[in-house]
């Protein structure tokens, strides 16, 4: 088992929990919309946590971190992970982003570059009107925060996963989900979904050229969220990608 530490980081307007996990270069891992550190599967953690110190950050108003109830931008969230490092002081930390903090990761990366060794994006696109963005019908299901915290849970896994393995999930970890699924606010959610938003009109993708250290790239080749069509995209805007 590897050894835990818990920080809470005051940041402008919040409190900052990051959960420290294994030995090793640092790897902050930053979550996706509606997620936090408890959300990774476990054999997934763990498995990078023999190698590296993962720093599982929980964005402001989620997962025990707190904020000011204040609208926030992909921005905001990026300046949040940039204290946490300094505070922290994980110098020249790897960063792994997933959808929504792939955006949070590709903001460090060109806002805060002395504090970014490389960078893992993982289901994510490069904001902007290029990205290929999900249909509608799937993106209201995202967002979509009605019926009981089970019905939550079941709805999202079968959005994110193929149906052979979502319903995996859900018979293995749907308790687990849906107990986190509780503990949102949906004032919370409307926010992070607003930040989506307003990435996807932003002017961050030309930048992304200024982007110096190693970048990996992955997708899922069947993921209706993020479509697949934007791994190709990052990989041509970012040098090292």
């Amino acid at each position: 088992m590897e050894s835990e530490s818990l920080a809470t980081v005051a940041v402008d307007g919040a409190q900052i929990v990051c959960r420290a996990i294994g030995k090793g270069p640092p790897l902050l891992v930053l979550n996706g919309f509606a997620a936090t550190g408890a959300d990774w599967d476990p054999s997934f953690v763990d498995k990078l946590a023999s190698s590296n110190q993962l720093n599982l950050l929980n964005n402001r108003g989620i997962g025990g971190s707190t904020d000011n109830g204040q609208p926030f931008g992909i921005l905001k969230l990026a300046d949040d992970a940039a204290h946490v490092i300094e505070t922290l002081g994980l110098d020249r930390t790897s960063v792994l982003g997933w959808s929504m903090g792939g955006f949070i990761a590709q903001t460090l990366a060109v806002e805060h570059p002395d504090l970014v060794n490389k960078l893992i994006l993982l289901s994510t696109d490069s904001g902007g009107t290029d990205a290929d963005l999900a249909s509608p019908a799937v993106w209201s299901q995202l967002i979509d925060i009605s019926g009981t915290p089970r019905e939550q849970a079941r709805r999202l896994l079968f959005l994110l996963f193929p149906n052979d393995v979502a319903e995996f999930f859900y018979r293995d970890f749907g308790d687990i989900i849906a107990a986190a699924r509780a503990q949102l606010s949906p004032n919370l959610l409307r926010r992070q979904a607003a930040a989506m938003d307003a990435w996807h009109s932003s002017s961050v993708a030309h930048r992304l050229r200024q982007i110096r250290g190693p970048v990996l790239i992955a997708t899922g080749t069947e993921d209706i969220v993020v479509p697949p069509s934007n791994a190709l995209k990052l990989m041509n805007a970012i040098p090292n990608a």
